[in-house]
Parts: C-alpha cells; structure tokens; sequence
C-alpha cells in the first residue's frame, strides 16, 4: 500500500482522485494548496503526489521545489486546464513525472499513478529556470492536441535526440523545431534551417557538404558548406522527404559519422549538430516505395511529433485568430476584433492551408475592416476541397456541431451548452421525423426510442 497526495483547489478533483487512489489500495491526503500540502508531506510522506498548476497562493511549479525539500524523489504528476508550451516545458525540468491535461479520463489517470509508484527512486531533478518569455510567432493552442504537441517539445528538448516533425503544410512544424531549439542546450547557437526543396539539385551537394576550389565548372574558391558552419548548432531539415537519394547516402554518413567531405575534397572535416526534420510526406510510404531509405529515416526519427491539422482543433481558432489580429495591428492595420458571425465564418472553414492560411486570411480582412470590427465578409474567399463532407450527412452533421460549439466557447465557457445543443438539433429532428411518419405521433416516438408522451411534452415546450 502506497500514501498518495493530491492536490488541487478543485473539490470534484481531489475527491475523484481520491476515490481512485483508495480503489486501487492506496491511502490517499488530498489539500487545497500547495501551502496546506507542505505540511501534509511532512507529517505523511507520500510515495507520489499530483499537484495542479494553478493553485490560490503559490502555483504548482514554484511549489515543487518545496515539496522536494520534505518529499525528496517523489515522483510529482503536474495537472492543469491551462497548458502552454512554457508550461510543459517548466514541468519537465522541474522534474514532473508526468505532465497530465484536464479533462482526463480516470483510465489515463489510474496508469500515470501506478507508473509513478512502480518507478525507482531517483534523485531529484534540478529546480526550472524561470518561464521563458513568449516570443513572436510562439506555438498557441489551448486543444487537446496542442497540448499533447506541447508534451512532446517538452520532453525532447534539453535531449540531443533526433527529431522528426510532421504534418500537413502550414500547420507550424518550422515552429515546432524553433521551439525545440530555444528550450534546448544548444539555444545559444544558431538554427539553422535548410529548406531542401528550394536547393537546386545541381548544387545541393555544395550547399550542404561545401566545396573546394575547382571542384566543378564555376568554383572559383572553396567553400564551407552549411553542415560544416552548424557545428555544435541545431540543423533544421525542413521538406527532408524531398532529398535526393543519392544525397541520401551522404546525410546519412554525416549523421553516424558526424562528418562532411566537401564536393571534390577526400578528407572528411569534424561537425557535431543536433537533428530536426520536418516533412508533409509519407516518409514510411515513401521507405515502402523505395524512394527513401529505411536507415536514414530510422536515423532521423529518433523521436516523432506530429502536428494536427487546423481542422482538428477548430476550438484554437479564435486563439489564433486574435493573436494574428494584433500583429496585424502592429503592421499598420486597424481592425480590433471581431464579429461573433466572423467567428462562426473562421470556425466554419476547412483551412486546407492550416494555420499560414489562417494567418493570411486574418490579416487580409483586417485591412478591409476600416470600422474597426472583422465581418465575415471582409475574409478571402473559400478555397475549394477537392474532398468534402457533400456526401457524407453524418460528416457535415459534426462539423456543424463542432463550428457551433466552437462559437459558442470563443468570449468564455458557456452555461448549459449540452442544453442549448439539444434546443438548436431537437426541432429539425422532430419536424423531419413527423413529416416521414405523416405526423403520426405514436410512430414518431418509435422511429426516435422515446415514449410517445416524452416526445409531446418535448414539442409543446419547443412552441
């Protein structure tokens, strides 16, 4: 039997995670604050602790670094409803065992906790420095994907492992690798970004490896190339599903060798640089295809993140949508907000584009808008999809509820949405069903499994 502390303003909370910890055989102390745990880890101390970040009084993450001095090793759960990438980041090397994202199911809940009690003890890890300022262009997203995106930055950035972004184009990945680079040890050094699809693949070897003067028709002096001058820097492979195979072989042997042999040198020359790449291909089915090597794919994915597409977190659009709007402001625009239909518009597109197109969108109506306030009219027009939700009803359903619910939830959380749903989706329903039922009431309720009293209090209170 374990001793668990949980602790979290939160009643519903504690006593959720309280009754979990009790139901798989562990004793459990639940406080309100991070000033009424230190006390309680003193006195009891627990085998694992799960500690909201957003606490009264002192936070979460400032707070683990005194529980620490009462609970030592203590593997440490950090919860919160308010991830950012700063955040994570914090929590990881705070030393957190695991990052967790509100809402989350008991399941998830159940096997972080007895992760956390099955690991050895470790000494504890170095105190976080502080939260690193929001740079532009930063990573924003309050979705549950993008918090999961977060997680991952987080834990792979101080490492020196590989990594491989993917995602659709504009969905952020150079972001991404930006954002690694800055919470990495390396951050005092360049990144350097190689867009290998814009390299002429008569001079891509060049401009990687370097070359010697006289190695080719126009080298009139020798040159270092890009992956000599990131020694002891980060590399940034953006469109790496686009390198030539006979580069291949070539990045390759500079990734297990940290070496590079310029164009018409023998000699190889020392370079030590971290790895991130990005791709919008398949780089598996290219590997399938024979159009990419298996062992420079392997070598590169040492450590996977993929970006979602905009269309899978349609609640961060008016998150981004404002953030674009004030750098628009910025640039000598004047529209200061938006329109709840603006909203409903943005929420309602399919952004095939992500969220470059999102961006672009933002601050082309925000030059139209000279009254200050974005309509829907002021935005670009729709760009067609050659594949769309015309043929699919139950497609087209959800993506009206997900356009609606996202309009809804942009000023705040609204009360009673579950109800507000069912007052908007009921009637349509209702009326259809009569109408195929010839307003035969007692058939209608028994094409919709309700009584038929049920569905007559449910019309008259829709009158």
């Amino acid at each position: 039997m374990a001793h668990l502390l949980v602790v979290d303003d939160e009643e519903s909370i504690c006593w959720c995670l309280a009754k979990l910890g009790r139901e798989i055989g562990h004793t459990v102390s639940v406080a309100a604050s991070a000033e009424e745990a230190l006390p309680l880890a003193a006195r009891q101390p627990p085998d694992a602790i799960v500690l909201d970040i957003r606490l009264p009084g002192m936070d979460g993450l400032s707070a683990i670094e005194r529980l620490r001095s009462v609970a030592a090793a203590v593997p440490i759960i950090v919860i919160t409803a308010y991830g950012s990438l700063d955040t994570a980041v914090r929590a990881v090397r705070s030393g957190a065992f695991e990052y967790l994202t509100k809402p989350f199911d008991l399941d998830q809940a159940t096997e972080v906790i007895q992760r956390a009690l099955a690991r050895p003890q470790a000494s504890p890890a170095k105190p976080a420095a502080d939260v690193l300022p929001s740079l532009p262009g930063e990573l924003l997203g309050t979705s549950p994907a993008m918090q999961q995106v977060f997680k991952r930055i987080a834990l792979v950035a101080a490492s020196e492992v590989s990594v491989l972004i993917t995602g659709e184009s504009g969905t952020g990945k150079e972001l991404v690798a930006r954002a690694i680079h800055r919470h990495s040890a390396r951050a005092s050094a360049a990144l350097v970004s190689v867009n290998l699809a814009s390299l002429s693949p008569t001079l891509v070897e060049s401009e990687l490896f370097g070359h010697v003067r006289g190695a080719f028709t126009g080298a009139d002096a020798s040159r270092r190339g890009l992956l000599e001058l990131a020694d002891g820097a980060t590399v940034f492979f953006d469109e790496i599903g686009d390198v030539l195979p006979a580069v291949q072989v070539k990045l390759l042997r500079v990734l297990e060798q940290h070496e590079v042999t310029p164009v018409g040198e023998t000699r190889p020359r020392t370079t030590c640089f971290r790895v991130i790449a990005a791709t919008n291909r398949e780089l598996l089915k290219s590997v399938e295809e024979g159009t990419f090597r298996e062992d420079l794919f392997f070598r590169l994915a040492g450590f996977e993140i993929a970006l979602p597409p905009l269309r899978e977190r349609i609640e961060d659009i008016p998150l981004l949508a404002e953030h674009f709007l004030r750098a628009a402001g910025g640039a000598g625009a004047t529209a200061r907000g938006f329109s709840t239909a603006a909203i409903e518009e943005l929420c309602r597109r399919r952004w095939p584009g992500n969220v470059r197109e999102l961006r672009h969108a933002v601050e082309h109506a925000a030059l139209l808008a000279r009254s200050g306030v974005v309509g829907p009219e002021h935005f670009p027009p729709v760009r067609d999809l050659p594949h769309g939700d015309a043929d699919d009803p139950a497609a087209a359903l959800r993506r009206a509820v997900e356009v609606w619910a996202a309009a809804q939830l942009a000023p705040g959380d609204a009360a009673d949405l579950y109800q507000q749903l069912l007052a908007k989706v009921e009637p349509p329903l209702f009326d259809a069903v009569l109408e195929k039922t010839a307003k035969n009431l007692s058939a209608a309720a028994d094409m919709l499994g309700m009584h038929r009293a049920t569905l007559r209090k449910k019309i008259e209170g829709a009158v």
